[in-house]
């Protein structure tokens, strides 16, 4: 297929040839693939100033959507690639291989750099879902600072680069650009732009961002980050959010209420504990959506309220398809319980999924958040269970608003009235509205080399 870029494309393609290190923040559908891709070819074939280049991408990006891109437009024909997923062997023999790109899941980039016994020898990186470095205590993130040193030109990408807030940037840019912008070190980091906000006696739970200190911490990274909206450069389809309210009775109400006020309840015999408040959140949220784990991890059914309401919604869809975002193992199975549903896992579902096979459809966000095309097989999103989590929330309405989706789009959020689902939705509209400042400020200005604003 010929590639005809947009000029936002052209600019973030010029961006990284002439920045070693480039933070490319594209927000979800404005085609981060070919982009890189294209300026890999430049550096490599035109220019000749890069050897080999690793990426590193969720496991089902790398799999799929690289090796896809790299084998969809005309103009990279000549680049060749390798993909290291799977078993032990069959990632060696494509390390092993002569190819220019090298492709490898993000959970074994600690196994390539400490254990694999395979030189390091790749001169530029591409780190697909930034977002996925952003703790400094994980090994991914130790095992890449140890050869960062070795590596000639960095590229981070995310469209969601601050989806828990602004103290993620610090790791993100300390592997960039090694501890240039944001210091070396988390504490000088966080005591420089950051204030104490929720704490318990001498314990500190979260941070707040000090007076000015947005502006500040975006200024320092401005030079090396470009970002891009796609409703600034695309015409995207209409986007519907529609939250559906369930209630609860009574006897299901003061179940959840009391499981809240003392962290322990008793359904059908079974004592259901929450040792802290991570595990409350938990154990709310499995409640919220109609059933709960006890402590062998046995499912205990609480109320169908959101199955129901999905039964409505399938039906008001007037047979168009439908996909369904669950959380918890008992939602799929109660989900595949009540309905004629096809779990998308592998290669062939997307496939089937997009070619219209498929009616309705489930999709767990971790699994199926990031880069997956998902546009050609339907419209209409449910989510039946929601995330804390920005980044995937994000990522997995974006599978369906995206760019070549020619339908109205219309993201359904099934709300339990009175749980802690209220909570959630509130949370993810204020991490969304810091993580649209950050990139607002580092917005690209396609008349300007850059403009923060």
């Amino acid at each position: 297929m010929k590639f005809k870029p947009h000029k936002y494309q052209e600019f973030a393609t010029n961006f990284i040839i002439e920045n070693p290190i480039s933070a490319i923040f594209l927000e979800m559908g404005l085609g981060k693939s070919v982009i890189t891709l294209t300026a890999i070819y430049e550096l490599m074939l035109e220019r000749f100033e890069v050897d080999r280049v690793l990426v590193i991408a969720p496991l089902r990006v790398a799999r799929n959507t690289w090796p896809e891109e790299i084998e969809k437009w005309s103009h990279l024909k000549g680049l060749t690639y390798a993909v290291a997923v799977g078993t032990e062997k069959e990632r060696l023999e494509a390390l092993y291989s002569d190819a220019h790109i090298y492709i490898i899941n993000r959970e074994n980039v600690e196994w390539l750099i400490a254990r694999s016994g395979i030189d390091f020898n790749f001169d530029m990186v591409v780190i697909d879902e930034l977002s996925s470095f952003k703790s400094h205590q994980s090994k991914r993130f130790k095992s890449l600072m140890k050869v960062r040193p070795n590596i000639k030109r960095i590229v981070g990408l995310t469209g969601t680069p601050s989806s828990n807030g602004l103290m993620d940037l610090w790791a993100e840019y300390r592997l960039l650009d090694m501890g240039e912008r944001l210091g070396k070190f988390i504490g000088r980091f966080r005591e420089s732009y950051f204030d104490p906000d929720k704490r318990n006696q001498h314990m500190i739970f979260s941070y707040k961002p000090k007076p000015g200190a947005e502006e500040a911490i975006y200024e320092k990274i401005s030079d090396i980050t470009i970002s891009m909206k796609g409703t600034d450069y695309l015409k995207l389809p209409d986007l519907i959010m529609n939250e559906m309210p369930v209630s609860l009775n009574q006897k299901e109400k003061e179940t959840l209420d009391v499981m809240k006020r003392d962290l322990i309840t008793t359904i059908k015999g079974e004592d259901i504990t929450a040792s802290n408040a991570a595990a409350l959140s938990n154990k709310l949220l499995q409640m919220a959506n109609g059933a709960i784990y006890d402590d062998d991890k046995n499912p205990h059914i609480i109320h169908d309220r959101k199955l129901d309401a999905i039964e409505d919604l399938i039906e008001g869809a007037n047979g168009k398809p439908v996909l369904i975002a669950y959380w918890y193992n008992h939602d799929l199975k109660r989900i595949k319980a009540k309905y004629n549903v096809k779990e998308i896992k592998t290669s062939k579902d997307i496939m089937d999924w997009n070619n219209g096979d498929i009616s309705v459809a489930v999709i767990h966000p971790a699994s199926a958040g990031h880069g997956l095309n998902l546009q050609s097989g339907g419209s209409t999103l449910i989510w039946f269970g929601l995330t804390w989590s920005l980044e995937l929330y994000q990522q997995t309405n974006a599978r369906l608003w995206r760019q070549g989706q020619n339908e109205t789009v219309v993201i359904h959020h099934i709300i339990t009235k009175g749980t802690i689902d209220e909570d959630v939705m509130r949370a993810l509209k204020q991490k969304e509205k810091t993580q649209s400042d950050l990139i607002n400020a580092v917005k690209a200005n396609l008349g300007k080399a850059r403009e923060v604003v």
